[in-house]
């Protein structure tokens, strides 16, 4: 299974965000990576830089590559509505993305993992690809020979209440429901998704 494994400190502080979760090396080098560190002059960036660096921390917050993001935002445009919300609605219906906001899984490399190794169910059924699209009325659920693995209930331990609203959380059977697709406004990610679709347009 395909994904990014290069150091994520030196990712995080390139767009300045904890896109992999908490980063104590933000707060200690709060700019850029580069040998000259902070003292370097850094010039305007471009529109077409800026667009691709929001594109690229797209990428890297929900770890998908570029042939699959390609694919995502051409479904998006396809359908009805406004093109970039309906990519982040595709994004938060993966499955890995869905098993991480359940809080099965601390962050969504440990659920692309969970999802990878089969931990995971869809409907009662085995799912192990991450990328796999969960639809309204959807259970994913752990799988019953799964539940006491330390990272699950590690991760379920700390997940004191249900942060999403379009995600339903049962802690007595380690299941959650997939309701329906996010609003916008309940995504909590900082993304500027219409530079994305500037991105695509040109």
């Amino acid at each position: 299974m395909a994904r990014y494994t290069g150091p994520k400190s030196k990712i995080a502080r390139r767009f300045r965000e904890p896109i992999f979760g908490p980063d104590k090396a933000l707060d200690r080098k709060n700019y850029p990576p580069g040998q000259h560190g902070a003292s370097k002059r850094r010039g305007k960036q471009s529109e077409y830089a800026v667009q691709l660096m929001e594109k690229q921390k797209v990428k890297y917050t929900y770890g998908v590559l570029e042939r699959q993001f390609e694919n995502l935002f051409h479904r998006a445009s396809a359908k009805e509505g406004i093109t970039g919300e309906n990519l982040l609605k595709f994004l938060e219906a993966r499955l890995d993305n869905a098993v991480y906001r359940l809080g099965i899984a601390s962050t969504r490399s440990a659920a692309r993992q969970l999802v990878g190794h089969k931990h995971i169910t869809v409907n009662g059924e085995v799912v192990n690809i991450a990328s796999y699209q969960v639809k309204a009325g959807d259970v994913i659920a752990v799988r019953e020979k799964s539940k006491t693995l330390e990272a699950i209930t590690t991760s379920v331990a700390g997940h004191r209440v249900n942060k999403y609203s379009w995600l339903e959380w049962d802690a007595a059977t380690l299941s959650g429901k997939f309701l329906n697709y996010p609003n916008r406004d309940e995504i909590p990610e900082n993304i500027k998704e219409n530079l994305i679709v500037e991105l695509y347009s040109k």
